[in-house]
């Protein structure tokens, strides 16, 4: 086992890595607002077997729970880039939903300029493009009442768990913080990255539609594609989703 593969099996921020010596690529992945990386646990069962799936564990959640997560992106993305680089030794892509999908862009612009280093391939799922401006007002400070609803809006919050309210008082500060991170986010112009982007989308997702998806072809000068599947912001729950990203893998 190489050094970067045995750092990925213990370090903080990879959680259910099956570590896969001879993985010609590592897949990064990035959770949405409110999780953690136990919900891709189950992808390297599903995805080609020389992909070395590599779920990122950010602080406030599972195994960091007692960790104060971030508010706010660049110092997220700092911490990233400081944690990440030791296991950047082979060809990697980063796979981002959401809140993720935000992450990822700006954390392989901080790789590039800051270590000249790059994915091979960024995927961004129920995504907006970062150039394309927040709509509506921000609500990571709304009154508990109103979060809450729009928590069960967006459908991604099971209702037994918003339903809890034990379990709801440890969450929400965790919530509050990752919609904090997406909404405070300021976006600045710089080059567009050299590896592909592929984008994928819910064609039922309310907050996020086509074209703030086809946006993201600005943000590469290399190849771009964009997929929609049947399913509103968390589609990728579904098995069509994974059979098609194991296809743009191999």
């Amino acid at each position: 086992m190489s050094r970067s593969t045995a750092a990925a099996a213990f370090d903080p921020w990879i959680s259910f890595c099956k570590p896969r010596r001879e993985a010609r690529l590592r897949l990064f992945c990035f959770p949405y607002a409110g999780a953690g990386a136990l919900i891709f646990r189950t992808w390297s069962d599903d995805l080609p077997g020389n992909v070395e799936v590599c779920p990122v564990q950010l602080p406030g959640r599972g195994t960091r729970l007692m960790e104060p997560p971030f508010t706010q992106l660049p110092p997220l993305v700092e911490a990233l880039a400081e944690a990440l680089v030791p296991l950047l030794d082979k060809p990697f892509a980063f796979f981002g939903h959401s809140l993720g999908a935000l992450v990822s862009f700006e954390l392989a612009r901080r790789l590039r300029s800051q270590y000249g280093v790059h994915p091979a391939r960024l995927f961004v799922s129920a995504s907006r493009a970062p150039q394309v401006p927040h709509r509506g007002p921000p609500t990571h400070a709304l009154p508990e009442k109103d979060f809450l609803a729009e928590l069960q809006r967006l459908n991604g919050t099971p209702s037994e768990l918003l339903e809890h309210e034990e379990l709801m008082e440890i969450m929400l500060p965790l919530l509050r913080a990752d919609f904090g991170v997406y909404e405070t986010y300021v976006y600045s112009t710089e080059p567009p990255l050299s590896c592909p982007i592929s984008a994928f989308g819910g064609l039922q997702d309310r907050s996020v539609n086509n074209s703030d998806l086809e946006a993201w072809r600005a943000q590469t000068s290399g190849s771009f594609s964009l997929r929609m599947f049947p399913g509103d912001h968390f589609f990728l729950r579904q098995p069509p989703f994974l059979r098609v990203l194991s296809q743009e893998l191999q």
